[in-house]
């Protein structure tokens, strides 16, 4: 007598496990959020246009400045600067996405020139008021003076977050960074962050902004010691300059 199964014309031989269900299940989600890797290669890097646009305006500032504002003949920073530039966009054309010592070389010498000439600034502007010069007595250069020092500190100090957090703008569009050098908020929280999310430019502008007007860590937190310096130097920088122009102007009224 055969067996049933081989009456309904079933193999006696092959037997059915749920776990044999041919039916496909649920792919296996993919990465997400800040350490996600980017293929494509459109995607990859982040657009030149906000790092073009900050630079040439930080470039153009000494030129609307007291002359004495500028380490040296006012044109000859600024010249340094265009060429340097220049020859960032050459060595990396296109999305920010390279990364090689020379690449980083030029945009190190760009944020150290961004960085003396603000600092040569806040210190001239802070000794004007403090000595009594000639801005002192005139209300409408000190403070337009004082926004062009503090768009300047801005700038300059965003180019530095830019360049030094987690390798550099061509090594975060190409490697994951699990441990990063300062803390956004999407990577606290990933699951606000877009598969291969990357600080880009912009973000480092922001906290850049924000730590000059709070003069602390708003919503990114430093975790590398560099850059807890660097905030806290960029802060301490900036109450000097505000609260100096603020001083002045209630003893002038």
């Amino acid at each position: 007598m055969h067996d049933t199964r081989a009456r309904r014309g079933q193999n006696p031989a092959i037997t059915r496990h749920p776990d044999d269900d041919p039916t496909p299940g649920p792919a296996a989600a993919a990465p997400s959020g800040p350490d996600a890797p980017v293929d494509d290669p459109d995607l990859r890097g982040e657009s030149r246009g906000p790092v073009v646009v900050a630079a040439a305006i930080v470039v153009i500032l000494p030129f609307f400045m007291p002359e004495k504002f500028a380490p040296g003949p006012v044109w000859l920073v600024p010249a340094i600067q265009s060429g340097l530039l220049v020859a960032m966009l050459v060595a990396d054309p296109g999305r920010i996405d390279r990364h090689s010592a020379r690449i980083h070389g030029l945009r190190l010498a760009f944020v150290a020139l961004l960085a003396l000439g603000a600092a040569f600034a806040v210190g001239n502007l802070t000794a004007d008021i403090l000595r009594g010069g000639e801005l002192v007595n005139e209300p409408g250069k000190l403070l337009w003076a004082a926004v062009l020092v503090f768009t300047d500190i801005v700038i300059a100090f965003a180019f530095v977050y830019w360049e030094l957090a987690d390798g550099g703008p061509g090594f975060r569009a190409n490697h994951p960074v699990p441990h990063p050098d300062l803390a956004f908020p999407q990577h606290t929280s990933p699951e606000l962050a877009p598969p291969g999310w990357r600080p880009v430019f912009v973000d480092y502008l922001y906290l850049s902004l924000t730590n000059s007007i709070a003069f602390s860590p708003t919503d990114t937190m430093p975790l590398a010691r560099w850059a807890k310096l660097v905030m806290g130097i960029q802060s301490a920088a900036a109450i000097v300059l505000i609260g100096l122009v603020v001083a002045q102007a209630v003893n002038v009224l």
